[in-house]
């Protein structure tokens, strides 16, 4: 399936992240963010609403204009695509995602998800903010067809009420990371299993868990979540699905590798092949994309090749082939990783990433203090 994490609409905002100035960083990636969850419902963004995201990212417009502009335009088109009515929601779902993740507030209650499901659909779906009053199923391509078995909708209220609670009086204090994971993971899961509104459960839910983290204190980057909506979907449904006589059991496992990439840095390969419940034999097996670093040319031949190629010293160059292994085994590493990692001083651990990135071994993104780096994936054939 391509999602819209492959489209070149949503890869656009990445000059503004890596090259911009903070507060237009901050409005890219919460556009990025918002168009990407399109994808849990098969949605495209228009290019109207690119253009507009465009003009917010700047500084042209407002979010509450941009809002304005993309409710406008589809009043007022006079010539209509057989597609228009899913690019209206997809532009105005994104306009109103954005608006959320803007904002700094948060209201972690029953009450306060069906308001942010109000907040999300505004203006989209007549029963925005409304839990349903009627059962549901749905049927899935990664259960082979089958569905997930959704709370009973006279339920859903104390349920909510229960897991919110339940996760308030939570205590992450001295919890191990693993166990972190494992938990939010969970909590996660049994939100979006409830399902308490006929559509949009998926986008409030990963919105909902976006404003928790940053409640918390996590300083995570959102772009797993626009980047593999569909997998954290059907991780989602994976987490809740178990059938006896098939053999299958709950498989939370493919929610918490999301979680584990997100919070940990971890490089599980995300893609919706490993979560089928038939998968063929080349998607058996979920891969950790760190194991590249036993892949990877042997170290010592790295080393020698920084030497003969790039003048290095030997003994600089066994350092930076350390945290090459090291950043290898992470989706990107921080100056300040570094500086933990290996006790060297930031202005050290500066340069040697910076010449690192000079040779090819490593590339950036963002800048200043948000500044991150990954290596290359052209690095394990050298």
């Amino acid at each position: 399936m391509t999602v819209m994490a492959q489209d070149e609409r949503y890869r656009n905002f990445d000059e503004y992240i890596r090259q911009g100035e903070p507060a237009q960083r901050e409005r890219a990636e919460a556009w990025r963010v918002a168009i990407g969850l399109q994808a849990v419902d098969g949605l495209k963004t228009s290019e109207y609403l690119h253009e507009t995201a465009r003009r917010n990212i700047e500084g042209e417009i407002t979010v509450d204009e941009a809002r304005e502009l993309v409710k406008q335009y589809y009043i007022t088109k006079t010539t209509h695509d057989k597609d228009d009515a899913e690019k209206e929601e997809a532009d105005r779902v994104s306009s109103n995602i954005t608006k959320i993740l803007s904002t700094k507030t948060f209201d972690f209650s029953t009450g306060g998800l069906i308001a942010l499901h109000r907040r999300i659909f505004e203006g989209v779906f007549k029963h925005a903010g409304q839990v349903r009053d009627y059962d549901i199923t749905k049927k899935e391509w990664v259960l082979d067809g089958d569905t997930v078995n959704y709370l009973n909708w006279e339920d859903l209220r104390r349920a909510l009420d229960y897991d919110l609670e339940k996760e308030k009086q939570f205590s992450y204090k001295d919890l191990e990371h693993d166990e972190m994971v494992k938990h939010i993971a969970g909590f996660v899961s049994g939100l979006w299993q409830i399902h308490p509104f006929g559509e949009g459960n998926t986008r409030t839910t990963a919105v909902f868990t976006i404003l928790y983290l940053r409640h918390m204190g996590f300083e995570v980057s959102n772009d797993m979540f626009a980047e593999h909506s569909w997998y954290f979907r059907n991780a989602l449904v994976r987490a809740n699905y178990k059938n006896a006589i098939k053999g299958i059991d709950y498989s939370p496992v493919y929610l918490e590798r999301f979680f584990r990439n997100l919070l940990l840095r971890e490089q599980w390969d995300l893609r919706n092949r490993y979560l089928h419940i038939l998968p063929t034999q080349q998607w058996s097996e979920q891969p950790n994309l760190a194991d590249k670093v036993e892949k990877m040319a042997d170290k010592r031949a790295i080393q020698q090749e920084m030497v003969d190629k790039w003048s290095i010293k030997a003994s600089l160059a066994k350092k930076m082939v350390d945290i090459l292994t090291f950043a290898s085994g992470r989706a990107f590493v921080t100056t300040t990783d570094v500086v933990q990692q290996f006790g060297y001083s930031a202005t050290t651990a500066k340069r040697y990433l910076r010449q690192l990135v000079e040779c090819g071994y490593l590339e950036t993104h963002g800048a200043n203090k948000n500044k991150t780096y990954s290596v290359r994936m052209d690095t394990t054939k050298k």
